[in-house]
């Protein structure tokens, strides 16, 4: 889906909730292959939290706040729901929660199965920009609710 098709969905969503300057962001989760599984789960109200690298931020890329909005697009780019940012944490990466783990909603939903996997997915990430991960690592924890799908 191309961003014009996204601007129209933010704008069908934004228009009927009477919201008039207020800005979003658009993305999948995690890996392509992983995308449509992770929107799925936010849509069944099983993943309602997600964990990013607080070092592999851009520097004109913004940080989640609390109340802003969020597209979940699927793997082709096409929006499946709209969240909104409840909470916003930035936790070391061996201090995340088996609370926070659990609103992840990936596989068992355990702190072991989450942290297996994002130490691959982080490692992978870390990677790609010539850095190396430890467990020490600066999370943005988010917790965020559907409000329209």
């Amino acid at each position: 889906m191309d961003q014009q098709e996204i601007k129209r969905y933010w704008q069908s969503f934004a228009k009927s909730k009477h919201l008039a300057d207020e800005e979003y962001s658009a993305y999948s989760f995690g890996y392509e292959e992983s995308a449509d599984n992770l929107a799925s789960l936010v849509l069944k109200g099983t993943k309602t939290a997600t964990t990013s690298a607080y070092e592999l931020y851009t520097p004109d890329e913004k940080l989640p706040r609390v109340g802003q909005y969020n597209i979940v697009l699927d793997r082709q780019g096409n929006p499946t729901c709209i969240t909104q940012t409840r909470v916003v944490e930035i936790i070391p990466f061996d201090l995340v929660s088996q609370e926070h783990a659990y609103h992840e909603g990936e596989g068992n939903r355990s702190l072991k199965y989450w942290r297996k996997v994002h130490i691959d997915f982080f490692k992978k990430e870390y990677s790609k920009v010539g850095k190396t991960f430890n467990e020490k690592i600066p999370c943005v924890c988010e917790v965020f609710e559907v409000v329209s799908e």
